[in-house]
């Protein structure tokens, strides 16, 4: 589950991780406000959305008008939050579509004297969280590892102990911090460590981290992702969850139980496994078709997820065709044949239909498919699936 930065900072607050004061505003005027409460000379007026790049994307109509903008009075705040609020931003990670702004967070300014990368993320390799830092702040964090990856300082660190002192003056050492800044940086960075595992967080990034003039250490951003896995022991961070910022298709798939994610293909897939879901996405991909999505309907898929399934993925105008690809395992096949005549029945199919089903109980699965009245595609191994349904997609 991702949050706003707003929403990081105060959780960083919280913790004991230095930030910077500020408010969120939904209005113009409240932007107006929030500039006067935080009483000048100078705040940042931020686009609130679940993307990084927004100092450098721009909105759809009004490329001048950045996502993140300084400002120096209360009317400029205005026209800064006039400019964003209602509108979509584009940045590297939204796509061209955008990410419609519907709040912004005015803070206050300070006065930096160096800015630098900081990001913790689970190593699974190392099977340990490690924290990742670089001299290159402010700049995409994708880009320095690709281009300059030896800029890019790591360090391991057992989640029950946390960071300890001598790994954060070796990467002081490495960065060139010293004196103040060096002392502040020891007490910011276990915080944030403690932080990472206290609310089990899958991601946890500040670009930039800053270090100020009189050798203070604080963080300017705050992008912080949360492990879905562990929500059942912070219930009380749901709160924070922003159904705005996510794909409304993927929200309704999870209530069903189902592992969806959208994508701009046209051919609808329908999967029992999240492995297999990959390989015939690849598949499709090799004989020149789109993938419309990743769905994964679990090893013991009912009826009714079938049924809310297929609602979702025909729910798409630029599906043309849908590939079910079913492995009976947990689930047979003839299990996953009544559901597909049971959701033909109740959704319609309006798209060219192709099922090739293995596992338990193939053949009667595969017989009762062939009985039903639902114009179906039938195909007996992967590759014949994958070449039918690009061929009947196009």
């Amino acid at each position: 589950m991702k949050i706003h930065e707003y929403q990081g900072k105060q959780l960083f607050r919280d913790a004991g991780v230095p930030v910077l004061q500020g408010h969120v505003a939904r209005t113009p005027q409240e932007a107006v406000d929030a500039f006067n409460k935080l009483g000048g000379p100078l705040a940042v007026v931020k686009a609130q959305i679940h993307a990084g790049g927004r100092g450098k994307g721009s909105i759809i109509g009004n490329p001048g008008q950045k996502g993140v903008v300084l400002v120096r009075s209360a009317e400029e705040a205005k026209k800064a939050a006039e400019g964003l609020l209602g509108n979509k931003l584009v940045t590297i990670q939204t796509g061209p579509e955008g990410q419609k702004v519907n709040q912004i967070f005015v803070e206050q300014g300070c006065r930096i004297a160096r800015e630098l990368y900081l990001g913790i993320v689970v190593d699974r390799a190392a099977a340990m969280p490690v924290l990742m830092v670089s001299s290159e702040g402010g700049v995409e964090i994708e880009k320095v590892a690709e281009e300059t990856p030896e800029l890019i300082l790591k360090e391991h660190f057992d989640p029950a102990v946390g960071l300890e002192s001598y790994q954060i003056r070796k990467l002081c050492n490495k960065l060139g911090i010293n004196g103040k800044a060096a002392k502040a940086a020891d007490s910011f960075v276990k915080s944030i460590c403690r932080f990472f595992v206290k609310y089990d967080c899958s991601l946890c990034e500040v670009n930039p981290l800053v270090i100020t003039e009189d050798g203070g250490m604080i963080a300017l951003d705050a992008k912080v992702t949360f492990d879905d896995n562990a929500m059942f022991r912070h219930t009380d961070l749901k709160v924070l969850r922003d159904l705005d910022e996510e794909e409304p298709t993927e929200v309704r798939a999870a209530d069903s139980g189902l592992s969806y994610v959208k994508l701009e293909g046209n051919i609808g897939c329908l999967v029992n496994g999240a492995g297999l879901a990959m390989a015939t996405m690849d598949i499709i991909k090799y004989h020149g078709g789109q993938p419309a999505n990743f769905l994964d309907v679990g090893g013991g898929a009912n009826t009714q997820q079938v049924t809310e399934a297929f609602r979702i993925l025909l729910s798409d105008p630029n599906c043309k065709g849908v590939l079910v690809n079913i492995f009976g395992g947990i689930a047979r096949c003839t299990t996953i044949a009544t559901a597909i005549i049971e959701a033909g029945k109740e959704v319609g199919f309006n798209v060219p239909l192709v099922v090739r089903l293995e596992g338990t109980e193939v053949e009667e699965g595969r017989r009762m498919l062939a009985a039903c009245d639902i114009d179906i595609i039938n195909a007996a191994d992967l590759t014949e699936a994958a070449e039918k349904i690009v061929a009947a997609a196009k």
